[in-house]
C-alpha cells in the first residue's frame, strides 16, 4: 500500500510540474494580451477624442475670413454678386464651452461680431463684450512673446516611431493602422493657404472705405504681393505692438471711418476682381487660468490680423469628459484625467472615473497643435478579464478536479482491491480454523467412542449429541460459504411467502437450543404486536441461527448472557433485532461490519475467531429480499442487529 501511495504521489508530481509550468505562462500571455487590448481602447478613447477636437478645429479654420464682422459677404454667384448677411458667430455660442468671438485688428484694436457697427452691444451681451474685449487687451500684452508667423513643429522621427509602436503593438497584430492612425502634428491646416477673397470681404477685414475698397486691380496686385513678402520693418512692427494708450489713440482716430464700415457695406457690384489673403493654421493661447484663445493668423496687404474663439478651460475639460469618457464601461474601473498646461504647470483639471488602490495601467496623451495645451491620462487600477481567462480558469479548475478524482478512484480502487485480497486470505485462514474445529472435535468423540470411554448409556448419549451439534456446525459452515458464493454469482432463488414468523423463531431456538444451554446462555423473544410479512422461511432460519451464533461467540465473556430477540413495526416496515451484551462494535466499524470478509479489529473481539462472512452473508440475502439491515450499540454494553423487512410484498 505504501508502495502504491509513493507512486501516485510520483505520478501527480510529474503530471504537476509541467502543467503548472503551462498554465503560468498562459496567464501571463493572457495579462499581456489583456494589458494590449486596455492600451489599445486606451489608445481609441483617445483617439476618438482627437477626431472631435479635429472637426472643431476644421469648423473654425473653414469659416470665411470676413465672418467675424456683425455682416460678412457669403460667396458670390453670378445672380446675387455681394450681398452683406448677418454672421452666424453675432449669435450666443450654443456650446458652452465657447465664450466667444473676436477679432484683434492690425493696430490691436477690437471688433466682435456680437455687436452691430454703430449700435453699442445690447444688455443680453454687454457684459461677454466687455470680457472679450480685456480678454482682446491681455492678448495685445502677449504679442511681444509670440513668433512672427506660423511655424510647424519639429518632430523626432526616431521618438514618433517609437511612440506609433507602443501604442499600436496589440492592433498591428489584426489591422495596419499606419494608414489611419499616423502621429499628427496638427488636427486641422498643416501649412499656410492662400485664399482668394472679394473686395467686400477685404472691407470687413481691413475696416476700409469705399474709396480704399475701389482700388484699381493693378494696385490690389501690388498689395498682395507685398502682403506674400513683407519686409524686415514689417515684421519688427508686427512683432512688437504699439502701446495700448497709442492703440486707443488710433482706435479713436479712426473710429468715425469704423462706424462706416460696420454698417451694410454698399459695394460697386462692377468690381469683381479677388484679391489674396494668407491664411495661417489655427492656434491657441492661454490668456489666463480660466481663458484660452485659438485664434488663425490673416495677412492681408500686410497687415497682420487674429480671427478666433475663446474657451471656458473648465466648460471644455468637462465637455469633453461628458462626452468621450463618463458614459464609457472604461470609467468603472479606470480615471481619466484632463488638464489644460501652462508649460508643465497645470492651470485646470478634471478628474472622473473609478478610483482604485493601485496603478496598474497608465497612458498619456498630448494633443497635436491647436490643442498642444491639452493632456489626457489615463490610469487603470485593474484590468478587467478576458473572456479567455474565464474560460482558461473553468478548465483548469475542471481539469484538476478530473485528475484528482481520478487520482483519489485509481488510490480508492487499489485500496479496497488489496484490501479485499488480505481479507480473503484472512477469510481462508479463518475457514479452516473453522472447519477445523468441528472436524477435530467429531474425530476426538469418535475416538472416545470407539475406546470405549463412555462407559454409560448416558455419556454416550451426550457424546452422540456432541457429534451432532458439530456437523450440523460443519454442515451450516459449508452451507454459508456456499451460498455466500451463490448469491455473489446472483444464483440464489428465493421463496417468499407471507407468515407471522413465529414459526421461525421457534425452529431457530430449537436448533440452537442445545449450544445455548452448554454456553449458559437464555434466549428471550419479545414481540410488539401481530404482524404478518413476506419472507423466505428457510433463509430467515438460517439468518436467525446466524444472528445468534454471532451473538454466543462474541457476547461468550459478557457477565449478562442473555440474547434477545424483538419484533415490532416502525413505520411501514417491520424490524427484527437480536441484541447481546457482549464488547459491542467500535463507532468507526459500524457500517463496515457488513463488508465481505471484514472482522472488527478491537481488543474485545481480537481473540474471536471467525470467517468474516457471517454478517456479510446477512445482508446479502436481505437485501436480496428487499430489506435492510444496520448494526448500532446499545445504551449499556453489547451491541444490536436489526433486518427491516416491508411489511407487504410491493412495500405500500
Amino acid at each position: 500500500m505504501n508502495r502504491l501511495r509513493g507512486l501516485i504521489l510520483v505520478f501527480c508530481a510529474a503530471l504537476s510540474v509541467p502543467l503548472a509550468y503551462f498554465i503560468l505562462r498562459t496567464y501571463k500571455s493572457l495579462e499581456q494580451e489583456e494589458t494590449a487590448r486596455l492600451r489599445y481602447f486606451a489608445d481609441t478613447l483617445f483617439y476618438e477624442m482627437e477626431q472631435g477636437l479635429a472637426e472643431l478645429v476644421r469648423t473654425e479654420e473653414s469659416r470665411p475670413v470676413d465672418v467675424y464682422n456683425y455682416y460678412y459677404h457669403p460667396e458670390p454667384d453670378d445672380n446675387d454678386p455681394e450681398t452683406a448677411v448677418r454672421s452666424p458667430l453675432s449669435k450666443k455660442p450654443e456650446s458652452e464651452f465657447i465664450v466667444g468671438y473676436f477679432q484683434n485688428n492690425r493696430d490691436g484694436s477690437f471688433q466682435t461680431p456680437m455687436v452691430e457697427k454703430g449700435e453699442p452691444p445690447s444688455e443680453a451681451v454687454a457684459g461677454l463684450v466687455a470680457e472679450l474685449r480685456n480678454i482682446n487687451r491681455e492678448f495685445n500684452g502677449k504679442r511681444s512673446t509670440m513668433p512672427v508667423g506660423y511655424t510647424a513643429p519639429v518632430v523626432d522621427p526616431v521618438k514618433a516611431e517609437v511612440k506609433a509602436k507602443q501604442e499600436t503593438a496589440f492592433a498591428d497584430r489584426y489591422l495596419k493602422l499606419d494608414r489611419r492612425r499616423k502621429t499628427k502634428d496638427s488636427l486641422g491646416y498643416d501649412k499656410k493657404r492662400v485664399e482668394k477673397i472679394t473686395p467686400s470681404q477685404a472691407q470687413n477685414i481691413a475696416q476700409l472705405d469705399e474709396q480704399a475698397a475701389e482700388r484699381r486691380p493693378a494696385q490690389a496686385m501690388e498689395s498682395e504681393q507685398n502682403a506674400r513678402h513683407p519686409s524686415d520693418a514689417d515684421k519688427r512692427l508686427e512683432s512688437k505692438p504699439p502701446p495700448e494708450g497709442l492703440i486707443e489713440e488710433q482706435t479713436a482716430a479712426a473710429r468715425s471711418s469704423e462706424i462706416r464700415a460696420e454698417s451694410p457695406p454698399v459695394v460697386n457690384p462692377v468690381v469683381r476682381d479677388r484679391l489674396e489673403v494668407e491664411v495661417d493654421p489655427l492656434q491657441s493661447v492661454l490668456i489666463n487660468d480660466r481663458r484660452i484663445f485659438m485664434f488663425r493668423r490673416i495677412l492681408f496687404r500686410n497687415d497682420v490680423y487674429r480671427q478666433g474663439l475663446v474657451l471656458d478651460a473648465r466648460a471644455f475639460l468637462s465637455f469633453l469628459d461628458d462626452s468621450y469618457f463618463s458614459g464609457q464601461p472604461m470609467a468603472r474601473y479606470a480615471v481619466l484625467h484632463l488638464a489644460i498646461m501652462d508649460g508643465d504647470r497645470p492651470v485646470a483639471s478634471q478628474k472622473s472615473g473609478s478610483n482604485g488602490p493601485g496603478s496598474i495601467f497608465t497612458m498619456e496623451r498630448p494633443f497635436p497643435r491647436p490643442f498642444s495645451f491639452l493632456r489626457a491620462t489615463l490610469v487603470c487600477h485593474r484590468i478587467p478579464d478576458s473572456e479567455g481567462r474565464r474560460t482558461l480558469t473553468i478548465m483548469i479548475s475542471v481539469l484538476a478536479g478530473i485528475v484528482l478524482i481520478g487520482l483519489f478512484a485509481i488510490y480508492r480502487s487499489a485500496r479496497v482491491v488489496m484490501d479485499l485480497s488480505e481479507r480473503r486470505s484472512k477469510f481462508v485462514s479463518s475457514v479452516t480454523h473453522e472447519l477445523k474445529t468441528p472436524l477435530t472435535n467429531i474425530r476426538m468423540y469418535i475416538e472416545m467412542l470407539e475406546q470405549g470411554i463412555a462407559s454409560t448409556p448416558e455419556r454416550e448419549q451426550h457424546y452422540f449429541q456432541v457429534l451432532n451439534s458439530e456437523s450440523a456446525r460443519l454442515s451450516r459452515l459449508i452451507n454459508n460459504v456456499l451460498e455466500f458464493s451463490r448469491i455473489e454469482k446472483k444464483q440464489y432463488n428465493f421463496d417468499i411467502r407471507e407468515g407471522d414468523f413465529d414459526d421461525v423463531i421457534r425452529e431457530a431456538a430449537h436448533v440452537m437450543k442445545e449450544k445455548l444451554r452448554r454456553e449458559g446462555f437464555r434466549l428471550i423473544v419479545n414481540r410488539e404486536g401481530d404482524f404478518r410479512f413476506f419472507y423466505d422461511r428457510e433463509v430467515m432460519i438460517q439468518l436467525l441461527i446466524n444472528l445468534i451464533e454471532n451473538s454466543l461467540k462474541f457476547g461468550s465473556s459478557a457477565r449478562l448472557k442473555e440474547i434477545r430477540i424483538a419484533l415490532r413495526r416502525e413505520n411501514k416496515w417491520i424490524v427484527i433485532s437480536v441484541s447481546d451484551f457482549g464488547p459491542g462494535i467500535p463507532k468507526h466499524a459500524l457500517k463496515r461490519v457488513f463488508d465481505d470478509f471484514y472482522r472488527v479489529n478491537s481488543e474485545g473481539v481480537q481473540s474471536t475467531r471467525g470467517a468474516g462472512i457471517g454478517l456479510a452473508f446477512v445482508k446479502k440475502l436481505v437485501v436480496a429480499m428487499g430489506g435492510k439491515v444496520k448494526a448500532e450499540n446499545n445504551s449499556g454494553p453489547g451491541c444490536t442487529i436489526s433486518i427491516m423487512m416491508k411489511e407487504n410484498k410491493n412495500g405500500g
